[in-house]
């Protein structure tokens, strides 16, 4: 082979090469595009008022955990992150959807929210998280006959993994406010009122209902107010809005940690608050969290 034949090979052979690359690469855009996901669609809690009437609801603990959606071969989050979980922990998931929280027991939460952000699952940190299940989005049936179904779905799978939300029925706020104030002081966050004969819907209604000592909220971070007197240099206070629109600003519950390097632009945080002011804002609004999806 002359030197020009073989220069000539040499370009098609690199051409081939650089076009397969290319294929690949292409080839792996395409798969890490398929593992975006829309956030699912879930039925959402409205916070109880006093004296709004409960019969007709059920009660349940509210799980100080990480909203998790299971669609039938992997849990997603609110924003539709999906979440790397151990191949053992979903070994004995069913095949059909589930609305539950990923849990690791009562004033847990930052442990496993930072679990729950790892691109590489630890297995033993998985030993000590569970997936309280709470309802069946795909069912057409009121809500004590989803209880029911959830039941006998769960009854012979590993309940080191699964565990059912229990329910008893609610007779009365006075009832109501004592089951609240023994979950509170044991350490769980609160309670939930979901009404018995209710359809799965996605979305906030009063067919489910989260009540608490202090009532709490999220909103989306959309500034900064800069720090004063010992906070100089550091942030002061969260300028946020909510979605309904109501802006405000929250100074409270933030670390100097969280001081020093704010939730970020659009992120989406937990605040706590004791009822509204005249003009209709959240009074004594407080920092609790970075939503764990953000």
């Amino acid at each position: 082979m002359d030197l020009v034949s073989a220069f000539f090979l040499a370009v098609i052979l690199l051409t081939a090469s650089y076009s397969v690359c290319a294929q690949s690469v292409a080839d792996i855009v395409a798969i890490a595009s398929s593992t975006k996901y829309s956030p699912p669609a879930l039925m959402l809690a409205r916070s109880y008022r006093k004296g709004m009437a409960v019969n007709g609801y059920l009660i349940s603990e509210k799980f100080d955990g990480v909203r998790a959606y299971w669609n039938g071969h992997e849990f997603l989050t609110r924003s539709g992150r999906v979440v790397n979980t151990p191949e053992w922990f979903t070994a004995e998931m069913p095949d059909q959807k589930l609305d539950g929280e990923l849990w690791s027991g009562r004033s847990q939460f930052s442990w496993l929210s930072g679990v729950i952000r790892r691109s590489q699952p630890d297995d033993s940190d998985w030993r000590n998280i569970r997936y309280v299940v709470f309802d069946l989005p795909a069912s057409d049936a009121p809500f004590y006959k989803r209880f029911q179904q959830m039941k006998s779905l769960l009854e012979k799978r590993d309940h080191s993994v699964l565990m059912l939300a229990e329910q008893t029925p609610a007779e009365s706020e006075e009832q109501l406010q004592i089951r609240l104030q023994q979950v509170t002081e044991a350490g769980g966050e609160g309670l939930m009122l979901k009404r018995a004969d209710s359809l799965y819907q996605a979305g906030r209604s009063d067919d489910l209902l989260k009540v608490k000592i202090a009532e709490d909220d999220e909103a989306t971070v959309i500034g900064y107010v800069p720090g004063e007197g010992k906070y100089l240099g550091l942030t002061g206070a969260l300028l946020v809005r909510m979605d309904d629109g109501r802006e405000f600003r929250i100074g409270s519950g933030l670390s100097d940690a969280e001081r020093t390097a704010p939730p970020l632009l659009g992120s989406r945080i937990t605040f706590a608050y004791n009822g509204l002011t005249s003009g209709g804002l959240p009074r004594f609004a407080r920092f609790l969290r970075i939503r764990p999806e953000e």
